[in-house]
């Protein structure tokens, strides 16, 4: 038995020191750091509390909490595809953070904007990678909520290239939301399920409509509804048909993509993929049409426009 007086002392929570700011956004800063040991780089996301509408210490104290709790169950999901979470906490100044893998990439909504939409095939490989994170969340208990291009990077790993990564799990929610104000529901209005907005009971198939608007953007550059305000594109999520992809696009759509983009967007979830390991099934069908999207291609890509987006802030 080891004695008490033979033990380690405690170690100092968090060994990163931030060395560069990578990004700015309504949430906070992502800063690039380095570990005060490991010759291993990271990102760290900074939240002020006060960004997230809390009003009070007691609310504040409930956030931590909530933070705690689900970042510790993002760190033990295991996917190649989810971005990596190595620790988290309070700083010195109140604010919360944590601490991730720095990725050598571009998130999709960057991409689509600087360089264009993309063909069929490249969209399914994207996606289809997008669904191994998000089955492994959903079999944990976790739903994404938040499923955006801005929170899926297409990056380089090792010698793979468009190697997908999804980003922020929801850490962290304004406690006790009110279904009343479009600021207080989770999510972002342009890719927000019917049943978010509606207040009703939610499951991982919000985060296969979310999909659908990602996979909607990928080879239109559009959004599937676009309006003056965020209410009005609320509403046309909630009640609205969506437009035609083909009709928004010059990009060459097989329609069996687009069935399956429609199939996800689908107001009642109940005629939905009714999970994301279905809806990879389905875009596995679909490449069988399109072809396959290959690292050659990728590579050829990536090596064309050398493109570098690691400010992962919102």
């Amino acid at each position: 038995m080891v004695e008490a007086h033979q033990l380690p002392q405690k170690i100092k929570a968090c060994c990163y020191e931030p060395t560069e700011k990578l990004g700015t956004g309504g949430m906070g800063e992502v800063w690039k750091a380095k570990h005060g040991m490991l010759e291993r780089p990271a990102a760290i996301k900074f939240i002020k509390p006060d960004s997230l509408g809390l009003d009070n210490a007691d609310e504040v104290e409930r956030a931590l909490r909530q933070f705690e709790r689900e970042a510790q169950a993002t760190a033990a999901l295991t996917s190649p595809h989810t971005i990596e979470l190595y620790d988290f906490g309070v700083s010195e100044d109140s604010r919360f953070y944590y601490v991730m893998e720095l990725l050598d990439g571009i998130n999709l909504g960057t991409l689509v904007e600087d360089y264009g939409s993309i063909p069929a095939d490249r969209a399914i490989h994207f996606l289809t990678q997008a669904c191994h994170s998000l089955s492994e969340a959903h079999a944990n208990g976790l739903i994404h909520r938040d499923v955006k291009p801005a929170n899926i990077y297409t990056c380089r790993r090792g010698l793979d290239y468009d190697f997908i990564k999804v980003l922020d799990f929801g850490l962290v929610r304004k406690v006790n939301d009110s279904q009343s104000d479009d600021f207080a529901i989770a999510g972002t209005p342009a890719f927000l399920a019917p049943e978010i907005i509606l207040g009703n009971a939610v499951d991982g198939r919000v985060d296969i409509y979310g999909l659908g608007c990602v996979a909607y953007w990928l080879v239109s550059g559009r959004l599937v509804f676009e309006g003056d305000s965020a209410r009005e594109i609320i509403d046309k999520h909630a009640h609205q048909e969506p437009p035609s992809l083909c009709d928004r696009t010059e990009m060459d759509v097989p329609e069996e993509y687009e069935r399956l983009v429609l199939r996800c967007l689908q107001k009642n979830p109940e005629e939905r993929p009714q999970s994301t390991r279905d809806l990879s099934l389905a875009l596995h069908e679909c490449a069988a049409v399109t072809g396959n999207w290959t690292q050659e291609r990728a590579e050829y890509w990536w090596n064309l426009h050398q493109p570098l987006d690691s400010r992962m802030a919102k």
